[in-house]
């Protein structure tokens, strides 16, 4: 057997329940039936967050002759260190990266799909891929805590944590086949992390059945690290408290993946605290939902509907709507499959309106220049649908979806969305969040400020009142002396040609219009005339209506007079045409006079 402390990897050790204080014997032995049924109406409840409540049994601490001492780590550790994942997606999400990440190894897709246990009919979670795989060694890590080989900027995990958490929160038990070729050697590897095993048969210490195969030669044949004794009892535990019955149904596994790859099979999938599989995969044949949040969702009145049918809604229910925004930029050659279709990677920045790029470079000692490019700009629905937030990423995985950085009720930024990818934090252990530093709280002030400035530049157009500040701004042009009220319009407009994100003219932005913020200060000001500070705001009561009324027409004017300046440009450039053609005719008929005269002069003399 292999257990998370690696001593020896092929050893099952059960305590003897009736020698508290003798030593811990080393060898194979299964619970009679009474105990398994009786434990087994324990268990009854399958739900997750119940799942680490039950009895734990005498453990014996002294080491059999010749073993070291080592701290052990208890199968209940499994069900505590899986409580990390509060969203089931949040597991299934860690697992695709384990894809991703082998894009490096020559992976093309990843298959997620439900499928059912020979055992006992059950659905099970499939993950498929065509990555390198993994050998006897690898597996050994996949399985251990703590360790990872991942150790690259272009790898997403790090932490060697994820696949334990991410399995366990699940399902109760996950089975994994590898196969992979090192240094001229072709290999197959199944491993076992059960919790039903570890608790069925009361173990006080994490221990893994692992057996593998060197394949080189084109036949199976077992490869044999203590004793073929012991490389036949992992065989016969995983046999007993996995999915397949026999050897023939286990090797049948590989074919599926081939020369290189990695399969993963969780089992003893969860269930609510409703008794129902928490993971939903009978609605929809193309999609896996969470049963509780879609029947929350469904509840909701018609109009709330609407709104839910956003994506930054879907998301919370459906994995195929979460699965397509998880990753920044789109892969060329790598496809992730779900329930047999192909998902369609999206990136909401790629559609917004009036979208605008603003650079954020913030003070980060470990990097000589860290820039945040951020996209924002209004989703199409805005102002029916009032969603806002940030997609923030961390090396190309999604973070956090739709970040709201404004406080609620806030009606300030309602339709604002923003994209950007944050390599200068580090997320948590879950990857659902940053952990909370000094830059995480200048990034979410920088945000906010970047959502706010926004606003005051753009919510006219997509019909809401201007902002307050740019209209007193715009009063104090209108009742100066005209010839200085002309001044002021000239430095407005060219302020706004030199700056295109102050443009009051309705035309959709592009990625043109930047602002940059240095070391967490705007370098790029506002023309004169404007002010880049937040101003206080302006209560609108009923009466006010006159007083809307002068705004708007302050705002028509404006625009009319930017318009008046475009056109004057434009005559002004059809003059210096003109007028080079005028000189440049005028040259011509110089020369052509000299010409003249030249031939004349020679007519004279002959």
């Amino acid at each position: 057997m292999a257990r998370f402390v690696e001593k020896p990897l092929n050893v099952v050790e059960i305590p003897d329940s009736d020698d508290e204080g003798g030593d811990r014997p080393s060898r194979p032995e299964v619970q009679n039936s009474a105990t398994i049924e009786s434990d087994d109406r324990r268990l009854e409840n399958r739900s997750f967050w119940k799942a680490g409540a039950f009895e734990i049994g005498p453990t014996k601490w002294n080491p059999s002759q010749g073993e070291l001492e080592h701290a052990r780590v208890h199968p209940k550790f499994l069900h505590s260190n899986a409580t990390s994942h509060k969203w089931a997606f949040g597991a299934i999400a860690e697992l695709l990266d384990n894809a991703v990440d082998e894009i490096n190894n020559g992976a093309t897709f990843v298959k997620v799909d439900r499928i059912y246990s020979k055992r006992d009919n059950s659905p099970a979670l499939l993950f498929l891929d065509d990555g390198g795989g993994m050998d006897p060694e690898g597996i050994r890590k996949c399985m251990s805590l703590g360790y990872s080989t991942k150790k690259t900027n272009n790898t997403i995990g790090q932490y060697g944590n994820g696949f334990k958490t991410s399995t366990m929160r699940l399902g109760a038990d996950v089975i994994v086949f590898s196969c992979a070729s090192r240094n001229g050697r072709a290999t197959q590897s199944v491993g076992l992390l059960s919790y039903t095993f570890l608790r069925r048969t009361g173990q006080d210490d994490v221990i893994v059945p692992m057996i593998d195969f060197d394949v080189s030669k084109h036949w199976a044949e077992p490869i044999v690290y203590s004793s073929l004794d012991d490389w036949s009892t992992n065989l016969k535990t995983i046999l007993e408290w996995s999915p397949f019955g026999s050897k023939e149904d286990l090797m049948q596994q590989f074919e599926d993946i081939g020369s290189h790859g990695t399969k993963i099979i969780i089992y003893n999938l969860w269930l609510n605290d409703e008794g129902i599989y928490e993971l939903n995969c009978d609605e929809d044949d193309e999609d896996i939902k969470l049963r509780d949040e879609a029947s929350r969702l469904a509840k909701v009145s018609k109009k709330a509907a609407e709104t839910q049918a956003h994506i930054s809604y879907r998301i919370l229910h459906s994995l195929r709507a979460y699965a397509s925004i998880l990753y920044l930029r789109k892969f060329k050659n790598f496809k992730i499959f779900l329930r047999g279709k192909l998902v369609e990677q999206y990136n909401i920045g790629d559609d917004l309106n009036y979208p605008q790029q603003v650079t954020y470079r913030p003070h980060v000692s470990s990097m000589k220049e860290a820039a945040v490019e951020t996209t924002l700009g209004f989703i199409k629905e805005a102002p029916a649908i009032g969603i806002t937030g940030f997609n923030v990423y961390h090396k190309n995985r999604l973070i956090r979806p739709f970040w709201k950085v404004t406080s609620d009720g806030h009606s300030k930024g309602y339709g604002i969305v923003g994209v950007l990818e944050a390599n200068f934090i580090e997320p948590a252990h879950d990857k659902q969040d940053f952990e909370r530093s000094s830059l995480f709280s200048r990034l979410e002030m920088k945000l906010r400020q970047m959502q706010m400035d926004y606003w005051r530049h753009h919510c006219h157009l997509i019909g809401h009142k201007p902002d307050p500040g740019l209209l007193r701004k715009m009063q104090k042009v209108s009742t100066m002396p005209l010839h200085a009220q002309g001044e002021r319009v000239n430095q407005t407009s060219a302020g706004l040609a030199a700056n295109p994100r102050l443009d009051f003219s309705g035309s959709q932005m592009g990625s043109h219009g930047r602002t940059i913020y240095n070391n967490d200060i705007p370098i790029l000001q506002a023309p004169p005339g404007f002010e880049t500070g937040f101003d206080q705001d302006v209560a609108y009561g009923d009466g006010s209506r006159d007083i809307d009324q002068i705004c708007d027409e302050n705002i028509q004017l404006f625009m009319r007079c930017e318009e008046y300046v475009q056109k004057e440009n434009e005559l002004k450039t059809t003059v210096e045409d003109l007028e080079k053609q005028v000189m440049e005719t005028k040259r011509k008929c110089a020369e052509i006079s000299s010409r003249l005269e030249l031939l004349r002069r020679q007519k004279a003399v002959r």
